[in-house]
């Protein structure tokens, strides 16, 4: 990625954007997407290790990255990763909520904490988000949230009713929020099918890990798919607000 070499895009550049669950997948492609595209990106996630090559890389090639470890089932490290934004940058532009899990299984395993790390993830991580950057974009006077929800918020299918809850939830959420925002915020729902990540790794039910696995290797998209509709989202003039975007691989059904 040649940063130094990238086609002004003024829907984008300059814009600070915070990303949760930076560090892989859609996090990952979606900060190097961007950065590219001149945004300066504040990076959260567990992960720090991958936190810092992952700033290293977008630095390297002259683009502006800066990060802090951020569990968004703690409220607290959301609050952090908006302020480092703010004291670092100035402001905020865009807050991508796009940390989330999916450790599916049937309901009668009774993998409660399962159950309850994706409601603490998807649906809490979003909501402390939220609380997070509300605030700063009121006073801004502006702001853009980018809340990744899934096609398993608009259908719910075998083995996945719990997750296909959190993400009914995210689309909710995210659509109050709209309709309460005013003319002065955006809110954008992005809903992927399959992506080509490593969300197969929390699954515990061993079948339904191997099955995820095979549908994931066969024909899910390349999670830059999902940065480029991101940044459509972003690079939009202020009064347009794109409410959301269903993005899945051809071959899904």
């Amino acid at each position: 990625m040649d940063i130094s070499a990238r086609i002004s895009l003024s829907g984008i550049e300059d814009k600070v954007v915070a990303i949760t669950g930076a560090s892989s997948g859609i996090g990952e492609a979606t900060a190097l997407l961007l950065a590219e595209r001149g945004a300066k990106v504040v990076l959260g996630a567990r992960r720090m290790d991958r936190l810092e090559a992952l700033a290293t890389r977008i630095t390297n090639g002259g683009g502006e990255a800066v990060y802090t470890p951020t569990d968004v089932r703690r409220r607290a490290d959301l609050t952090d990763l908006v302020n480092l934004a703010c004291k670092r940058y100035g402001k905020l532009d865009v807050l991508v909520n796009n940390a989330g899990v999916m450790p599916i299984s049937p309901l009668d395993d009774l993998r409660v904490e399962d159950w309850e790390d994706m409601i603490d993830i998807n649906i809490k991580g979003v909501l402390y988000g939220i609380a997070a950057a509300l605030p700063v974009f009121r006073q801004q006077g502006f702001g853009h949230f980018v809340n990744t929800a899934s096609t398993a918020g608009h259908k719910t299918v075998l083995n996945q009713s719990v997750y296909s809850g959190t993400k009914f939830a995210v689309r909710a959420i995210s659509e109050g929020l709209r309709q309460e925002a005013g003319d002065k915020v955006r809110v954008t729902i992005i809903s992927p099918g399959f992506v080509r990540t490593n969300f197969a790794e929390g699954v515990t039910n061993p079948e339904v890990k191997a099955r995820l696995e095979e549908s994931r290797d066969k024909f899910a998209m390349p999670p830059d798919a999902i940065a480029r509709a991101i940044a459509f989202a972003i690079e939009q003039p202020a009064d347009v607000d794109v409410n959301e975007i269903v993005i899945r691989p051809t071959a899904q059904i």
